[in-house]
Formats: C-alpha cells, structure tokens, sequence
C-alpha cells in the first residue's frame, strides 16, 4: 500500500491543501479535481503506479490543468481527461443558468445559482447518469457538502460560477496549445455527465488525431462506480 502524506503549499499568498503519495523522486501525476469535490475524489486512483509524468484533469481541474500547459509545455508529457472539458460542444444545457449569469450578473440571476450549493444537488451530481445509485459512496457526498457549508464559502462558489466564462474564453488557447504540441491525450468519460457532454471528449480527435477516446457508462463522478477500470486504462495509456 502507498503511504500518503496530507501537505500545504503558499502559493500567490494562498495557503494549498494537497494529498502525496509515493517517493518523492518519482516521475509525477498531477491530479487537479472539480467543483464540489476534494482530492478525497482520488483516493482510489492514488494507490496505482504510474510511471510517466501526465496531468489528470477534471472539471475546474482542466482549465486549471490547461492553463499549466500553455504556460509549461515543456513540462507535460500527457494529459488524461476525466470529464475535463476544453470544447463548447462539450457543455450541456446544465450550464443555463450560469450562461444567464454571465449576461446578467444581477442578484437575482446570482441567487439562482445557490440552487447548486445544495445538499440535494451534490448528490444529484454524485448520482446522475449511475446505473446503481448505491454503488456510489455516501463519503465523498458528505464531504464535499460539509466544505460547501463552510462560512464564505457559498460566496466563493458563486464568484467562480460567474468567472468560468474566463475559462470558456481560452478554449481556443488550449485548443492551439493540443494541435501545436500533440501531447498524449486519453479522455476517459461517463458519457451520462450532466455537465460535460460526450462530444467534449470526443473533440479532441479534431486536434489530436491520436487522442484515445474512452465512454463509461456513468456519470459526472466517474470515478465513483469505474475507479478500476479508469486505474487501468491510464495504466495502458502510459506504459
């Protein structure tokens, strides 16, 4: 079994929780998670061995992600996508209301976006689009709700709910930063996300035509019900 070390970085003045496994000379595997989730989304993934240097990408995680990219190219081996959109034939009706509060970020279009930060909502996104709804974990879902109640931390949500059109406007960055560098690409996706459409994976053919492309039968939260079979194809797709 691999260790685990929970650490902190200061970047930029912000004090950053991570989790660490494995010997710290070994070649690294960022894994970047999503809204509303916590590195607590990986804790099935750490344990495998990896032996190339790849982003995991997820969610906020791969604008994240493919920010680091572009302003590090040299550093990235592969990219590994897991519902880790950069294409707007990727983004489903879901982001309705948050395209609304883009062009009206009025109080009123505001507080319809709480609606997201609901309890009921975060299980909706843990289960949407699952076969067996009691194949998901309650762990993650009480986590993740207990960081959403935090004190401010509806307020922060929001303002990166109103920000991620930022995020939609670098597409065509990323974009040119796949087809100029070619990194090995997998998109493995539960193709039932509510979120993040199937077409977002299978887009990135258009500029990586070596790009494999993977469509589990699951939801937003892959990694819930398919861990094992995620481990092992980027376990093929790296070695």
């Amino acid at each position: 079994m691999t260790a685990l070390h929970y650490r902190t970085a200061d970047v930029d003045s912000v004090r950053i929780f991570y989790r660490e496994a494995g010997p710290a000379d070994a070649p690294k595997l960022l894994l970047l998670h999503g809204f509303p989730s916590s590195g607590h989304m990986f804790r099935d993934l750490i344990p495998v061995g990896f032996d190339r240097f790849a982003l995991y990408v997820f969610d906020y995680g791969a604008p994240t992600g493919f920010r680091i990219a572009l302003k590090h190219p040299e550093r990235i081996t592969a990219i590994i996508s897991q519902n880790g959109n950069a294409y707007e034939e990727g983004l489903s009706d879901g982001w309705n209301p948050i395209r609304a509060y883009w062009q009206d970020p009025s109080e009123k279009n505001r507080a319809a976006l709480r609606a997201f930060l609901a309890p009921e909502a975060t299980y909706w996104q843990y289960t949407h689009g699952v076969a067996d709804a009691t194949a998901v974990s309650p762990d993650g879902i009480a986590l993740d709700n207990f960081y959403l109640s935090r004190p401010g931390a509806d307020e922060v949500q929001l303002d990166l709910f109103g920000d991620y059109q930022n995020n939609i406007a670098l597409y065509p960055a990323f974009q040119a930063y796949f087809r100029k560098y070619q990194p090995r690409c997998l998109a493995v996706w539960g193709r039932n996300d509510p979120f993040f459409l199937p077409p977002g994976a299978e887009a990135f053919r258009r500029d990586i035509p070596a790009a494999d492309i993977r469509l589990l039968d699951t939801g937003h939260f892959a990694l819930e019900t398919h861990a094992e079979e995620i481990a092992t194809a980027i376990r093929e797709f790296l070695n």
